[in-house]
């Protein structure tokens, strides 16, 4: 018999996923999983928990709850030899990475698209020694979403960060960075920048409309020197994905990017504080099996069960 082991957070979604951890267990076990849970207790321990996983045999971690904790389950088995297959069962505010890979938010529809055993081979970012899944980001306002009270956005969800958002525009910097591939070198003053792995990003869909889970590929914008107004507009196009017709957004595609800076640029990780620059991103191209929807003319998801 297969194990599998929910990794879970139980504030998330108003406890949701806590309220109905019965019937997703009843439903893994059925479909003939040995099945147990592990409850997240604070920062870091999502990540220890699938770790965990490789030393009881576990053939499926299901990271259940927001962005960040399938952040922290991704990094704890990104290094493993052994990778589990990985289910999501989303239930945070935004749900960047279900979104990407179609994974509706009702979790018993999200639990029987584990059991139909559909999966996907799945690409995800390495930067330094740390890994992301959706996007990562730098410069003034990809600090915000760390910033938000879990308060806030248990009360406000997505307003929490567009309430945050306005907060921080008050104080948006350029900074001065240097962006390297293998065929581009940019050395300017930027208000941010994103690498960004897969379409969904802050609960939208064309700031890299794109970009791909499974090309190999970061999808990487760039946004110069602004003032304020500037800046404001150049968001109000991005809402319709028409930001890559102003001039003070630099975009390509690469495998491999190094970033740095003179000045303390925090990192931004799928949401989590992800450290300073300077920073070496890599994509590893299909590195997990995620399980998904099925779509029939997508030839590179296969049946597992």
């Amino acid at each position: 018999m297969q194990k599998a082991r929910i990794i879970y957070n139980p504030t998330s979604g108003r406890e949701l996923v806590k309220k109905k951890l019965p019937d997703i267990l009843v439903t893994l076990e059925q479909a003939g999983y040995e099945t147990s849970a592990h409850a997240t207790t604070g920062e870091g321990d999502a990540t220890r928990a699938a770790q965990d996983t490789i030393r009881r045999g576990v053939d499926l971690v299901v990271a259940a709850g927001g962005d960040g904790t399938v952040y922290e389950v991704i990094n704890g088995l990104a290094e493993q030899e052994h990778r589990p297959q990985l289910g999501i069962l989303p239930a945070g505010t935004t749900n960047d990475f279900a979104r990407a890979l179609g994974i509706p938010r009702d979790l018993d529809e999200a639990c029987n698209i584990i059991v139909a055993g559909h999966t996907q081979p799945t690409d995800i970012g390495k930067i330094n020694d740390q890994y992301f899944i959706n996007v990562a980001g730098g410069g003034t306002l990809t600090e915000l979403t760390y910033e938000v009270p879990s308060k806030w956005k248990t009360m406000l969800g997505q307003l929490a960060y567009y309430a945050k958002g306005v907060e921080k525009l008050a104080l948006l910097k350029p900074t001065r960075v240097h962006l390297k591939t293998k065929d581009t070198f940019i050395d300017e003053e930027i208000m941010m920048f994103l690498v960004a792995n897969s379409q969904s990003i802050g609960g939208l869909n064309k700031i890299a409309p794109e970009a791909n889970l499974q090309d190999g590929l970061f999808d990487v914008l760039v946004v110069k020197k602004t003032s304020i107004p500037e800046f404001i507009k150049i968001v109000t196009l991005a809402l319709r994905g028409e930001h890559f017709k102003d001039p003070r957004v630099i975009y390509f595609r690469t495998r491999e990017l190094k970033v740095t800076s003179k000045n303390n640029v925090q990192m931004n990780l799928d949401g989590e504080f992800g450290g300073h620059l300077p920073a070496h991103f890599k994509v590893l191209h299909e590195h997990l099996h995620v399980f998904v929807p099925l779509r029939p003319k997508n030839k590179q998801i296969t049946e597992t069960k």
